[in-house]
């Protein structure tokens, strides 16, 4: 058996290439669709497809201009910054979110690995846009690798339950989480979207893929 690629080494520049990655395959896609597709809803519970940018370019903004006030990033505090955007045409959005996008890197960089998730969870908005939308690539596409790789580091650096993934549609094995010495890594057999699905609690439905070893709110990184 091929042995797994584990991550255990933070790659400080991974978060900054995978949102800069992403920007110029999301940014064009935005721009170009209608304004009445923005109010589609999306998996993310109450949130429009508007709703999820707005959070986005947000978060992005508040890590460049390092605004981190007590309770960022809470449920409250999320509603706040769309709350805030609400009068903003989707245009206005896009821009911000096209700055965050090629800004972010650079400070997320530098945290020491306190803001790495912010990079995944972006690149997994996106999915959830594409997918409502029907586009190709939802939490899939030519980002994908970089992405696990951001997973893999995060799940481990956050000591989650550890899980040997063989992947139908990238060539090597996957070690995601920390082995404790406890309990055996589980063991998930099938393609990456779906993996990043389980791992970021979005919908299953339509996807084919074999588990063992845990069950499926067990792998939900983001909570």
């Amino acid at each position: 058996m091929v042995a797994a690629a584990s991550h255990d080494e933070r790659d400080p520049e991974l978060p900054g290439r995978l949102l800069t990655a992403e920007r110029d395959v999301l940014i064009p896609l935005l721009r170009g669709r209608p304004e009445d597709d923005f109010a589609a809803r999306t998996c993310c519970p109450g949130w429009t497809v508007r709703h999820v940018l707005a959070h986005c370019s947000s978060a992005l903004a508040r890590v460049v201009e390092n605004r981190f006030e007590e309770g960022v990033f809470s449920p409250e505090s999320n509603d706040r910054d769309i709350a805030e955007r609400d009068g903003w045409p989707v245009a206005r959005i896009v821009d911000e979110l096209e700055r965050g996008m090629t800004e972010a890197g650079p400070v997320i960089a530098g945290a020491g690995g306190a803001l790495d998730g912010i990079a995944l969870g972006e690149w997994v908005h996106a999915g959830d846009v594409r997918d409502v939308w029907g586009a190709p690539g939802a939490y899939g596409g030519d980002q994908v690798e970089p992405a696990l790789a951001l997973l893999a580091w995060l799940s481990r650096q956050r000591g989650h339950l550890a899980l040997h993934a063989d992947l139908d549609d990238v060539d090597e094995p996957l070690l995601l989480g920390a082995p404790s010495g406890e309990r055996s890594p589980a063991r998930y057999l099938g393609d990456a979207a779906t993996l990043v699905r389980l791992y970021s609690g979005r919908p299953l439905v339509g996807t084919r893929y074999e588990l063992a070893g845990t069950a499926e709110a067990e792998l939900n990184l983001f909570g």
